[in-house]
């Protein structure tokens, strides 16, 4: 281990880390299945699926297969004037996949990307139908929407982790989810008021994520919907941590039989092994940009866009949805994260359990210290990585009732420990 870690960690540069004073990071060396293994031999159980994207497990025969003969062909190629077959059968199917006439599919290669993209194809949208003006973007608080800069001016300014670029982002426009009847008749106000201006309304359905895991049901991403279709503004729907299975639907829009304008998605496209993301747009968005006018075209195109190696892994992904009984084994990773964390609400300092999908969040009350969380977690054989107030468990799909009760375990044993503490 230490002829690469101790040299390699002096000119690492890790993601959200006070490098000063953070604890080392764990040296991994392989994973398999939901485990990851340590360099000293430990094992954990990852709770996390790696950021939410490993939702097969690791190192998935059927995928590393594709992988594999993808690499002995055409590892990667330009995507501008030339095209190859992993991307086109990948967008193929996404158009199938997804609800309505969402039929339209930009390639990048991470979740930010994929959302800058969105915002690009809203605001240009309506230049190109003549009305220049509406190019201001309505998110909700609690959004967490990427880390590049038009994307943070999407993120709540005041829980997010982005408040040290106040002022230096694009201005756009916080709104409370209309979740009741009287936040409603404001959003729908909202959108009657400013939808001259305005270019989109952008959600995360279902489940907010890197915003403290916020739930909201059905009923009010239909309302989002109905307003946005009755004013005029695009619906964009962030679906890269809800997408592919996550809350039980292989789209968190189906709950709703909402069909957004545009979509992202990423994470668990590939199944967590190489990074691509997508934005898909439905018909009338697309057919916005043709015209004889070459200034009327869509001008972005990442250098590795619709990488072939990540298509193939993708394409691999959506084999394996169909083949074997992922939404099934999401349904039954809820009912036991619903039992085995439900006891937590009566641990003292745990605010708030919530529960959808494959997704389990125990919002804590008080000063929480992380690092003290994260260590005893792994001191339990269990990989789980606490954020702001947050405990949560996003385990692959494939993981076993046995695995989900040791990483339900940990969960209330740190909690029951942090309370006797306090």
């Amino acid at each position: 281990m230490s002829d690469w870690l101790t040299p390699g960690l002096a000119h690492l540069w890790l993601p959200y880390t006070q490098m000063q004073t953070a604890a080392p990071p764990l040296p991994v060396v392989a994973s398999a299945g939901v485990r990851l293994r340590l360099a000293d031999g430990r094992e954990l159980i990852d709770g996390i699926s790696s950021w939410w994207t490993a939702c097969h497990g690791y190192s998935h025969p059927h995928i590393r297969a594709a992988i594999e003969a993808q690499l002995a062909t055409l590892p990667h190629v330009m995507f501008a004037g030339l095209v190859h077959a992993p991307a086109a059968r990948l967008a193929q199917r996404l158009a199938a996949l997804l609800p309505g006439d969402l039929e339209r599919v930009f390639f990048t290669e991470s979740g930010s990307v994929a959302v800058e993209v969105a915002l690009k194809m809203a605001i240009q949208y309506w230049r190109n139908k003549g009305q220049p003006e509406k190019q201001r973007i309505v998110y909700f608080r609690h959004a967490y929407h990427g880390d590049t800069f038009a994307t943070m001016a999407l993120c709540d300014p005041e829980e997010g982790m982005h408040t040290l670029f106040a002022g230096t982002m694009p201005d756009q426009i916080m709104a409370e989810l209309p979740t009741d009847e009287n936040l409603r008749r404001a959003f729908d106000l909202l959108l009657e008021t400013q939808g001259g201006r305005l270019a989109a309304v952008i959600i995360e359905p279902l489940v907010q994520g890197a915003g403290g895991m916020q739930m909201h049901d059905a009923a009010t991403l239909a309302c989002v919907a109905a307003a946005c279709a009755r004013h005029g503004v695009l619906l964009i729907a962030d679906e890269i941590m809800t997408g592919f299975g996550r809350t039980g639907r292989m789209f968190a829009c189906e709950e709703a039989e909402v069909t957004p304008d545009i979509v992202c998605l990423s994470k668990a496209l590939t199944g967590g092994t190489l990074p691509l993301a997508a934005t898909v747009a439905r018909r009338h968005v697309f057919e916005a940009f043709l015209s004889d006018d070459p200034a009327a075209a869509l001008m972005h195109g990442p250098t590795y866009m619709a990488n072939p190696l990540a298509c193939a892994a993708a394409n691999a992904s959506l084999d394996l949805f169909a083949s074997e009984p992922r939404l099934t084994q999401v349904a039954a990773i809820e009912a036991q994260l619903r039992e085995q964390l439900a006891p937590c609400r009566d641990i003292p300092g745990v605010a708030a359990v919530r529960v959808k999908g494959a997704i389990g969040a125990v919002e804590l009350g008080g000063p929480v210290d992380l690092g003290a969380l994260r260590r005893r977690c792994i001191e339990l054989g269990v990989w789980l990585r606490p954020f702001g107030n947050l405990l949560y468990l996003m385990p692959p799909f494939v993981i076993e009732s046995g695995d989900l009760a040791t990483l339900t375990a940990a969960v209330r044993q740190v909690l029951d420990e942090r309370a006797r503490q306090h």
